[in-house]
Formats: structure tokens, sequence, C-alpha cells
């Protein structure tokens, strides 16, 4: 548990980081790729707390093939079949910037410093799982974020996966000694999610000729 706690947090925080650049970067392939680092490094998440269970193996090999290998390369196609450049989102780049900077600051602090109250259980007391709670609750509302500000649709579909990756480290960080922990996290996986809505985004390109989600209030008429 002593080596774990040396670079688990390292990782965790690691999520932060790249969730930041899967939102603000406004090139919709190195967001996709940024995302794919991301997967990454969720997997090695995985594969450490394998140690104590070691049924997270399967879920590591399962997150590989859908958040690493199928998902990039099905955002990639989509991209190469619409256009690589995010639509201007309601915020502008260095508002953007400043407001999610603010949301990471407050949400991880106050996650961190109350994790007890949040998640009542042992673990949530102890790290590395105290510093995983805190940064699978940031992300979370960073995904979140990424949803509802964001008008091009492929960014929102990148929000849907920041937000799922904090539900799985939390998921990871609360329970990694339950078998069924692994088995959960296999079946929530988003890919059948985002081959649907990548389709219809691409069917709402073909339509519209962009991926503004305001345009989508065209598909009443």
């Amino acid at each position: 548990m002593e080596q774990l706690t040396m670079y688990i947090p390292t990782i965790s925080l690691s999520l932060i980081i790249t969730s930041y650049l899967v939102i603000e970067l406004r090139n919709l392939r190195y967001s996709a790729y940024a995302y794919m680092l991301q997967a990454v490094l969720m997997c090695s998440l995985f594969v450490a707390f394998a140690n104590q269970n070691p049924g997270l193996y399967y879920w590591a090999i399962t997150a590989f093939i859908t958040k690493v290998v199928v998902i990039p390369y099905l955002l990639l196609r989509y991209i190469r079949r619409t256009t690589n450049r995010e639509f201007p989102p309601l915020i502008g780049y260095l508002g953007s910037i400043l407001l999610i900077s603010v949301i990471v600051i407050i949400f991880y602090r106050l996650t961190h410093q109350y994790g007890e109250f949040i998640a009542p259980t042992p673990a949530a007391s102890e790290e590395p799982f105290r510093t995983n709670l805190a940064v699978s609750l940031t992300i979370f509302v960073m995904g979140l974020y990424c949803i509802l500000v964001r008008r091009d649709a492929i960014k929102t579909v990148h929000g849907l996966l920041i937000l799922e990756n904090g539900v799985h480290l939390s998921l990871v960080s609360l329970s990694p000694l339950l078998k069924e922990t692994a088995i959960i996290g296999i079946v929530t996986d988003v890919v059948i999610a985002v081959y649907l809505l990548l389709y219809v985004i691409f069917g709402v390109y073909q339509k519209f000729g962009s991926t503004d989600t305001f345009q989508l209030k065209g598909l009443r008429w």
C-alpha cells in the first residue's frame, strides 16, 4: 500500500490536467488524443489497484480496448467525416480557462477536505483513496461543465467521456476490494452510447453542415 500511495495520487491528479486539455483544446483531433492519454492513465490506475483485487485486471483490459482503442477510433473517424475545428463555445477561451480553474480549485479542495462527509467509509479518509475521490468528483464536474457550456456536439461527447471517467474513478476508489467493482465498471462503459451519439451527430452535420448543437432545434421542422 505504501508503494501505491507514492504514485497513484500523481496519476489521479494527471487526470485533471488531461481533462483540461480535452475540454479546452479547440482542435477536436488533439482533444481526442488528450482523451486517449487520460484513458491510458485510467487503465494504469485499474492495474495499480488490481494488486488488491485481481478482478480489476479484467476491467483494465476491457477499459483499454474500449477507452484507449475503440472510442478514440470512433471519435477520430467522425471528426474526419465532419470537422476538425470546434464550433465556437458559449464562453471565450480565456474566460473558460478562468472559470474552469475556479471550479477545479473549489471542488478539489472541498472534496479533499470533507471526503469523510461525502463518502463516510474508512477508505475515504486514507490515501490514496482520499485524493482519488476528490479527483473523481472534480473531473465529473469538469465533464458536466463541458456538456453544458460547449456548443460543439463532438465536444459534448468529450464531456460525457470525462464524466464517465470521474464515475469510474470514484467507483474504484470507494470499493477497490469488492469483486463486483470490476463487473459494474465493465457494464457501465459508454462505448455504445458514444457510437450512437456520433452517428446522430454525423446525420445532423450532413443536414445542417455544422456540429453546432443549437442547430438541433431545426430538427423540429
